[in-house]
């Protein structure tokens, strides 16, 4: 355990203070030389480490580095081996949290009643009259439900079941379905998987998703009297490719997740799995790339649909074993002119998921795929691995984001990278990996040049103000709880977060609900968060 400090000047040494039940500090429990100090190119910090990992007892403590008088000391942490659990049941409770079309109580007043049940076809969507679907999570910020951001989040969510079920069975989440028969991550990742099956249309493709034609007032969702409409292309087919591939692919996760838990919930998913991956295959030019003129909520446009595509293949054979759908997968690897690369995935860019979940079937407990691109696809995710774990040793904070990863959603990006590493961790067992994948942790939950935990309600000096309507609307000064910031943004994207001078990226960020393009939260950010938490304890 290490910490990070960036006060005026170069100090020598440290203490860690037990902290007394009255919080104030007790007895010197450790003493310890700090590093040399380095200068982090990303923050603009002269950063020196305190290896206090000899502190073994559970317990609030305090570190203070000896740096004349008065000595600089760090805000109070805990110490233990469960001081991931609170973090990750915020994280998946937050959903709960962004669920639409039902009374909401999280308890100490983030709560609303029933929302958004005024819903309709739009004629983008090549329907028309209305259309009761109520369910799904609010996106991010705002008050949509969209079927591409929805894809990846809970395509990795199921993910991290299959991986980290051990984790993630015993949570109790306090939700209208605890005390179920399914456990309680698995009932609240139902929610959407329930509202985005009434998304496809009886030919087997899906639509964008359900918004309204424009973005709602920061109000409490209640109060958002605008018709919900399920939005298309706005022309002949109107579903989408990318949407529907993305929704394929779900949905043969949740067959495999849901079968010991509801045959018949399985069954239906593996149905609309293999009738939106037929549609899609035969639609492969209905891309979204921009709104029908009409519409001005999130996009999520995309030109290309061949890693969603890709995506949906593999989940597919992986549950069901069939040949035709290992097929495309193969085709695809056959056709590369360069070798495999494992990119950081993302809502755009899902083509990892693809290969990974390839190299992970199996059928009675043996790899069923074919040899040889299952060892491509371990030696390309050793090796970004590696270049991460190259990159957070450079960096003074030990997390693993270079300079051009501060865009939009960069916190998104870390938890992403966490991701990626413990990929490589269940492919290659290797310390340095998870160890990676925790540095990143660290960072988003405080070990980084502002000293904040970017969650919500977690840690000593949460942020404060996200881009977030009930959080804004609701009369109460803290924010809902489990949040991720979007985080720092090198690229401002509004008029709040133009105001930021110019400086090293990670201080690209400011705490403002109106800072929209630093400040947002939203669901596709929230899952690699809840995968990284789950994955880096143990």
């Amino acid at each position: 355990m290490q910490w990070a400090a960036h006060e005026r000047g170069d100090a020598r040494s440290f203490r860690v203070l037990q902290m007394k039940p009255d919080g104030t500090p007790g007895k010197r429990v450790h003493q310890g030389p700090l590093s040399a100090a380095l200068q982090d190119e990303l923050s603009g910090d002269r950063v020196q480490l305190a290896d206090f990992s000899a502190v073994k007892e559970a317990g609030r403590y305090r570190l203070e580095v000896e740096h004349g008088d008065p000595s600089a000391s760090s805000l109070e942490f805990a110490v233990g081996d469960d001081v991931l659990r609170d973090p990750l049941r915020l994280a998946m409770r937050a959903y709960y949290g962004q669920r639409c079309g039902c009374e909401v109580n999280l308890g100490g007043g983030y709560e609303h009643p029933p929302c958004h049940l005024k819903d309709a076809f739009d004629a983008t969507s090549g329907k028309t009259g209305l259309f009761q679907n109520y369910g799904g999570w609010h996106d991010a910020g705002d008050y949509g439900r969209y079927i591409v951001n929805s894809g990846i989040s809970t395509g990795t969510l199921l993910w991290a079941w299959e991986m980290y079920r051990d984790q993630l069975q015993p949570m109790q989440l306090q939700i209208p379905e605890s005390g179920g028969s399914t456990p309680d991550f698995l009932a609240e990742v139902r929610w959407n998987l329930t509202w985005m099956q009434a998304l496809q249309d009886k030919d087997g493709g899906v639509w964008d998703k359900q918004t309204s034609l424009h973005f709602c007032g920061f109000i409490m969702p209640q109060d958002d009297a605008l018709v919900s409409y399920v939005i298309g292309s706005g022309e002949p087919p109107y579903k989408i490719a990318t949407a529907s591939a993305d929704f394929a692919a779900v949905m043969a996760i949740a067959a495999r997740v849901y079968r010991e838990f509801d045959p018949v919930f399985a069954d239906a998913c593996l149905d609309a799995a293999k009738r939106a991956w037929t549609w899609a295959m035969a639609h492969k030019d209905a891309l979204f790339l921009k709104n029908p003129p009409t519409v001005s909520t999130g996009a999520y446009g995309d030109a290309h649909d061949s890693d969603e595509l890709l995506w949906a293949s593999a989940e597919l054979w992986r549950t069901t074993g069939d040949a035709q759908y290992e097929a495309p997968v193969l085709a695809r690897w056959r056709a590369l002119e360069k070798p495999l690369q494992m990119d950081v995935p993302s809502w755009g860019n899902v083509a990892s998921m693809a290969w990974w979940t390839y190299a992970m079937a199996e059928h009675h407990g043996q790899l069923r795929g074919d040899a040889k691109l299952v060892a491509q696809i371990h030696a390309s995710t050793i090796g970004a691995a590696d270049g991460l774990v190259k990159q957070s040793r450079k960096n003074g904070y030990g997390q693993t984001l270079a300079e051009a990863d501060y865009d939009w959603g960069s916190n998104g990006t870390a938890g992403n990278q966490g991701l990626l590493l413990l990929m490589a961790h269940r492919f290659h067992p290797q310390g340095e990996y998870r160890e990676a994948a925790r540095g990143n942790l660290h960072y988003l939950l405080g070990r980084n040049c502002f000293g904040v935990s970017w969650v919500t309600h977690v840690g000593t000096n949460p942020f404060q103000h996200p881009h977030h309507r009930p959080s804004v609307a609701d009369g109460i000064a803290a924010p809902w709880p489990g949040l991720l910031s979007g985080g720092p943004n090198r690229h401002p994207g509004d008029p709040a977060a133009k105001t930021v001078p110019t400086q090293p990226p990670m201080r690209m960020w400011l705490d403002d609900w109106q800072a929209f393009s630093m400040n947002e939260v939203a669901i596709n950010w929230n899952a690699p968060l809840v995968f990284t938490l789950a994955g880096a304890q143990g």
